[in-house]
């Protein structure tokens, strides 16, 4: 029996999918599941959902939760990490405050000054959580969730060196797009994706021995298609890989796109042609945190309709790897995924030491990472920009290097195409002051 803890189980979102795919998985059906959070309310609703997970389909799995976090990782075989620290009251600062100064984020949850505080209240949180597991599990794998992304799993390569892999569905979702634009079955296709988190490319897409661009070039020249993803389509156009995080996100880590508010709404949103398309809105400033703000609103009566059977969770596990990569660990039968992981000579020209998104098989062995050699140079260029940012943000997170939060902002690459130097270091100012109650090392 494998003990599974949620570490943030009352991000609905997560926990319901995860779950879901757990107890769907037949070797993962007796796990023991710890959920754990800081707020008793939904930790409560997310208990009674997976226990009703566990009745309705008459499984030998059980569930706890606790709002005590080494009580919910002793002796646990995998924490899987979904919390997000300050909630929505720092989310909404990082994307207000910025906007005063012209910082138009959609998401702000990875790169951006919003990236760069998330990951300031995230990384002490992390590392906390890793002193525990060295006490409580040594032997447990962590999983981690929570954006953003590298600089996160960067910090606990250095900071701790606990075993954990980053894990994102970006490369899923894609390669499942882009299969459908180029009119070819999902399970046919093979693919070669390499990069950094949100800014991986898919560097080889084939059916068998067939290069399915040809297919994907033709596909980006219908209106239909362009409306989809103007802007990756763009950086596909210029930079010649199709990139795997969506065009609101991806707007936000290069300075094309987001110069001014006048350009968000006049030039990018309408990009998105269907305005009923949550993209449309996502590409907006703010896009994001109104669609977690509505959905905080609505969370009591989504997960009451799951427990009363009014909505249904899908029979069929998700396309998220988490589960498959249990399994695969459990039972050591190969899995193939995409996971972030330290650079260690796996993307040959970027920095040693950075996090990476590669391919990984994974077994009872572990996460085995495969070695990808150099990307084109313009793509690992694109990735050094972002890179140059999570190395001061963590940095600045385990040296408690006030320093290093300006210089993160200031390389930040739409931050640096929108304000001088002298308004970062006042926004910076700004998010510090705003932001003590959950960066007490940089208080004033």
């Amino acid at each position: 029996m494998a003990k599974i803890t949620l570490i943030g189980a009352g991000s609905y979102v997560f926990t319901r999918n995860l779950c879901n795919d757990i107890l769907l998985t037949p070797a993962l059906q007796d796990s023991h599941i710890t959920l754990m959070d800081i707020d008793p309310v939904r930790l409560s609703w997310a208990r009674d959902l997976v226990q009703a997970l566990i009745d309705r389909r008459g499984l030998k799995a059980t569930v706890e939760a606790t709002t005590d976090r080494r009580e919910a990782v002793t002796e646990a075989d995998y924490v899987i990490t979904t919390f997000q620290q300050g909630g929505l009251a720092a989310y909404e600062l990082d994307i207000e405050i910025p906007r005063k100064y012209g910082v138009e984020q959609c998401v702000g949850d990875t790169l951006g000054p919003g990236g760069v505080f998330r990951a300031l209240r995230t990384i002490p949180v992390l590392l906390d959580l890793c002193d525990d597991l060295d006490e409580l599990a040594p032997d447990a794998l962590i999983l981690n969730y929570v954006n953003p992304m590298a600089a996160n799993c960067w910090a606990i390569n250095y900071g701790s060196g606990r075993p954990n892999v980053g894990l994102c569905h970006s490369v899923q979702g894609t390669s499942e797009m882009l299969a459908r634009w180029a009119g070819v079955p999902y399970e046919e296709v093979n693919f070669l994706c390499a990069g950094i988190n949100h800014q991986s490319f898919f560097l080889e897409f084939r059916r068998g021995k067939e290069d399915l661009y040809p297919k994907l070039w033709e596909a980006i020249e219908k209106e239909e298609i362009y409306a989809e993803e103007p802007v990756r389509i763009d950086l596909m156009k210029y930079f010649g890989y199709f990139v795997t995080e969506s065009s609101g996100h991806a707007s936000e880590y290069v300075p094309y796109f987001r110069k001014t508010a006048k350009m968000v709404e006049e030039e990018l949103s309408p990009r998105f042609k269907n305005p009923a398309d949550h993209w449309f809105d996502f590409a907006r400033t703010g896009g994001y945190l109104r669609h977690c703000q509505q959905t905080a609103q609505s969370l009591e009566k989504e997960f009451k309709e799951v427990l009363e059977g009014v909505r249904t969770l899908s029979n069929v596990r998700s396309h998220e790897y988490g589960s498959a990569i249990i399994e695969a660990i459990e039972t050591n039968r190969p899995a193939k995924i995409n996971g972030n992981v330290p650079n260690d000579g796996l993307i040959t020209n970027l920095p040693d030491g950075c996090t990476v998104e590669v391919p990984c098989l994974v077994d009872a062995s572990g996460i085995q990472p495969v070695v990808v050699g150099d990307l084109p140079p313009q793509l690992a260029a694109l990735n050094r920009t972002n890179i140059n940012v999570q190395e001061l943000i963590v940095e600045a997170a385990l040296n408690g290097n006030r320093d290093a939060v300006y210089h993160a902002v200031m390389l930040d690459p739409l931050t640096a195409a929108v304000c001088t130097l002298p308004q970062i270091h006042a926004m910076v100012d700004e998010m510090l002051e705003a932001q003590q109650q959950w960066l007490p090392e940089f208080a004033f």
